[in-house]
C-alpha cells in the first residue's frame, strides 16, 4: 500500500507573519480585556490568537492544518474537564454536532468546503459551545457578502472562484468572543 503524500504549506511570507502575530496580539488582548480573569479566560483569548494564524493559512493556502487545530480542540475539552466538568460535556456535545453539521455540507456539496472546515468547527464548538451558532451565523454571513461583493467587482467569472472559508468563521467565533 502507498502511502498518500504529506502536504506542508510553506511558512507564511515574513511581512504577512509579522502582520498576523500583531492581529492575532490584539485578538488575544482584547480576549483577555473581555472575558473574565480565570482558566477558561485565558484559554478562550489563546484559542483566538490562534484562530488568527488559522485564518491566516486558510487566505494564502487555502488549507487548516490539522496539526494546530485537532490539539487545540483536544487542549480546550481536556481544561474544561479539568476546570469545569460541567460545561465540557455540553461543549463537547456541541463541538461533534458543529462538526457534523460542517460535514454534512461538505459532503453534499464536494470541493465546495473542506474537511479542514469541518475539525474547525470541531474547535469552534469545543470552545464557544452554544454560542457557536452565533458564531456560524455571522461567519456564513460575512462570506455571502464577500461572496456578493467578488461578483458586484468581477462578474460572472467570481462565480467560479472559490472563497476559503475559514477566515470568515474564525471572524465570527472572534466577534463572538470579543463581544
Amino acid at each position: 500500500m502507498t502511502a498518500l503524500p504529506v502536504v506542508r504549506p510553506a511558512p507564511l511570507k515574513p511581512s504577512r507573519a509579522l502582520a498576523t502575530a500583531l492581529v492575532a496580539l490584539t485578538a488575544t488582548g482584547g480576549c483577555l480585556a473581555r472575558l473574565e480573569p480565570s482558566v477558561l479566560g485565558v484559554l478562550q483569548a489563546a484559542v483566538a490568537g490562534l484562530l488568527v494564524w488559522l485564518a491566516a493559512i486558510d487566505l494564502e493556502f487555502h488549507l487548516l492544518p490539522d496539526r494546530l487545530m485537532l490539539p487545540a480542540t483536544a487542549t480546550v475539552l481536556a481544561v474544561l474537564v479539568i476546570v469545569d466538568p460541567h460545561l465540557a460535556a455540553p461543549h463537547a456535545l456541541v463541538a461533534v454536532g458543529t462538526a457534523i453539521l460542517l460535514l454534512v455540507a461538505a459532503l453534499a456539496r464536494a470541493g465546495d468546503l473542506g474537511m479542514g472546515d469541518v475539525k474547525l468547527g470541531l474547535l469552534l464548538g469545543a470552545t464557544l459551545g452554544a454560542s457557536v451558532l452565533t458564531a456560524l451565523a455571522i461567519g456564513f454571513a460575512v462570506a455571502a457578502l464577500a461572496g456578493v461583493g467578488l461578483v458586484a467587482r468581477d462578474g460572472r467569472s467570481a462565480l467560479r472562484r472559490q472563497l476559503p472559508l475559514g477566515p470568515y468563521l474564525a471572524l465570527g467565533a472572534l466577534i463572538v468572543l470579543v463581544l
